[in-house]
Formats: C-alpha cells, sequence, structure tokens
C-alpha cells in the first residue's frame, strides 16, 4: 500500500513538472479569452457539445504553445540559469510549480518535445471540428510564438509577434460558433486581446527580468525604450484595452447591459489600469510582476461578468 502511495506521489510530482513546463495556471486563466469572445458574439451559451470541445481544443492549445515557447527557448533559458542561477519568484504567476523545467534538467529534450506535439495534435485536430480556419488560425499562432522566441535578440518588435499570438484564441473562438462574423467586432477583439497583452503580460514580464535580459543582449522594450517609456507604454495600453472594452461591449449583437459594462470597467480599471499607473510612477521589477500577475485575471474577470449577465 505505501509502494502504491509512494509511486502515486511520484506520478503526481513528475505530471506537475509537465505542467510547469506549459506554465499550466496561467494557460488557465488565457482560456477565458476564447471563451468571452464566442459569448460576447453570440449572446448566449453555445451548445454543450460546442463547449466541450471548445474548452478541450483550446486547453490543448495553450498547453502545447506555452510548451513550445520552452523548447524553443531552450538555450536562452539554460543561459539564464547559468549566469543568474534558479531564481524562484514567489510573486510570478508562471513559477507556480518551477520555471524553465526542461532548462533546469527536470525534463528531456525528447520529453519536452512529445508533449508539446502531443498536445499541438490534439488543438490541431478539436480545431479542424470547430471549424477549418480554427486549425490555420491554431497554425499560424503556433509559427508565431517560435519566431517570438526567435527574436529575442533580434528586435523588441517581437513584442507585436506576442500580441498577435495572444488574440488567435479569442478569434477562433469567435469562428467556431460562427462562420460569419462581423469583421468589426473581430478587429476590435483583436484590439482589446492585443493591447492587454502588450500593457498587462508582455512588457510587464520583460520589466521583471530586466537585468537578465540585459546580461544576455536582449531585444526588449524596456531595454530599448528605457524603463520610464516603457511605463508610459504600460499605461497606454491599459487606457485603450478599457476604450475598446467598452467598444466590444457595445459590438455584441444583443446590445450592451450597462450593469456588466460598468462591472467590466470596475475590472479593467482595478486588474490593469490602477496597476498600470503604478507602474508608470514607479517603474520596478515588483511593480511589473505586480502589474503582470492582476492583468492576467482581466480576461476572466470581464468573463465572469458576461456569464452572470447571461443567466440573470
Amino acid at each position: 500500500m505505501n509502494t502504491k502511495l509512494l509511486a502515486s506521489q511520484i506520478s503526481l510530482s513528475r505530471l506537475k513538472v509537465f505542467f510547469a513546463l506549459s506554465r499550466t495556471p496561467h494557460g488557465l486563466l488565457d482560456m477565458a479569452t476564447p471563451a468571452l469572445g464566442a459569448l460576447l458574439w453570440l449572446g448566449a451559451l453555445p451548445p454543450p457539445a460546442v463547449i466541450g470541445l471548445g474548452l478541450l481544443t483550446a486547453f490543448a492549445g495553450y498547453t502545447a504553445v506555452y510548451a513550445l515557447n520552452d523548447v524553443v527557448d531552450l538555450r536562452i533559458d539554460r543561459e539564464k540559469i547559468k549566469r543568474h542561477g534558479d531564481r524562484e519568484r514567489e510573486y510570478d504567476l508562471d513559477a507556480v510549480y518551477v520555471r524553465h523545467p526542461l532548462a533546469q534538467k527536470l525534463l528531456t529534450i525528447k520529453e519536452g518535445v512529445l508533449w508539446a506535439a502531443g498536445w499541438a495534435l490534439l488543438a490541431l485536430i478539436g480545431a479542424y471540428k470547430l471549424n477549418p480556419a480554427c486549425a490555420l488560425i491554431f497554425v499560424i499562432g503556433t509559427l508565431l510564438e517560435a519566431l517570438y522566441c526567435l527574436l529575442f535578440k533580434v528586435s523588441y518588435l517581437r513584442t507585436v509577434v506576442s500580441g498577435a499570438v495572444k488574440t488567435s484564441g479569442g478569434i477562433a473562438a469567435v469562428l467556431a460558433v460562427d462562420p460569419n462574423p462581423s469583421f468589426l467586432f473581430l478587429f476590435v477583439l483583436f484590439l482589446w486581446i492585443f493591447f492587454w497583452e502588450i500593457g498587462g503580460q508582455n512588457v510587464p514580464n520583460d520589466l521583471a527580468d530586466v537585468e537578465e535580459d540585459q546580461q544576455l543582449a536582449a531585444k526588449t522594450i524596456p531595454l530599448c525604450f528605457g524603463l520610464q517609456r516603457s511605463g508610459a507604454i504600460v499605461f497606454g495600453t491599459a487606457l485603450l484595452s478599457l476604450v475598446l472594452n467598452v467598444l466590444l461591449f457595445l459590438l455584441t449583437p444583443g446590445g450592451p447591459s450597462f450593469l456588466c459594462l460598468g462591472l467590466a470597467l470596475l475590472c479593467g480599471g482595478y486588474l490593469f489600469l490602477a496597476p498600470a499607473y503604478r507602474l508608470y510612477q514607479t517603474p520596478s521589477s515588483l511593480q511589473a510582476a505586480a502589474l503582470f500577475n492582476k492583468a492576467s485575471y482581466y480576461p476572466l474577470s470581464v468573463l465572469a461578468v458576461v456569464i452572470i449577465g447571461l443567466l440573470t
């Protein structure tokens, strides 16, 4: 009995390492964006079969893409660990389990590649069943994620690539529930997710790692434009995101619920705009990490507001 319990604990610990490779806690939060896009456009819950397949496909897609990031970034991550050691950060949402397990040799390269490829195949099949266009978007998003990693020492415009990658889930979700949605709605949804990713995720993450990245000759927004300008970029994108959130609600076919819209703006102000302003005032790694963690919950909070609105 004790032997079985020990084997079970070892298997669970091993599984946690694989999910750490895919940054699963963060990936689960990111699943809110496709769900939100689909619900806003439909104005109702999709059929149960679509919900189930959509959730499985989204989970597989984010699991694969985050794992791909660490596979492609393996050399850079190992260089960081060699220079700075294992810098686990208790305030880092991406380090809930362990940061970069592949670079720390907790997994082999073969295991990492097979894990990413397996989930990617599952995501591709699910996306194709929902809508062949969704499968194409997934392939493009995966290729862009690899490009984003390869631009680490090449150009700060990698941030733009990151924004495009993060929008792919939301756009695909709308096409999964309606093959002919409004182009204007898709465009505003794209911009909303795009600016949230840049101001609430990518630039703050680079700000938190600015010292490490500087020694690696990286090309990031903070290193190319400085901390103060980076703070201004973050705050500006936060403002744009909230404005786009209003426009997104106005473009929903059923029309906006002003209560839901007000609650969504409160969520955005608390989770995104306020910490972005604090970062703009006093740029620092701690402020950047705090913004990153809070802003990660922004789409989820808006999704909760929309679901409550649909059910009441």
